[in-house]
């Protein structure tokens, strides 16, 4: 078991640290540079999506605290009170 957990953990360190070394060498097209600031997004779609529909007990009140949330970052409130607001405003909507 302890050396399972340690052949993981040296393939995780392997794949989190190698990259930032070797990105750093190499010179990438803008184009490049321009699609890999999108991930981080749709990344984040993809964990929280799921989350949003089953949070609560009904999904709708789920998708109003996401598009609220939506509304506040494009605000550009800090994530914090994006995180706080949303949870309020779906614990007041659902009373």
């Amino acid at each position: 078991m302890i050396l399972l957990i340690a052949a993981l953990c040296a393939v995780t360190i392997i794949t989190r640290i190698l990259p930032a070394f070797i990105v750093g060498k190499f010179s990438l097209p803008e184009w490049i540079i321009t699609y890999l600031n999108y991930i981080p997004y749709a990344a984040l779609g993809v964990l929280i999506f799921p989350g949003i529909l089953t949070a609560v007990e009904q999904p709708v009140y789920g998708v109003f605290g996401g598009i609220f949330a939506v509304i506040l970052a494009v605000l550009r409130v800090p994530l914090f009170f994006i995180v706080l607001g949303s949870i309020i405003f779906v614990y007041i909507i659902m009373l």
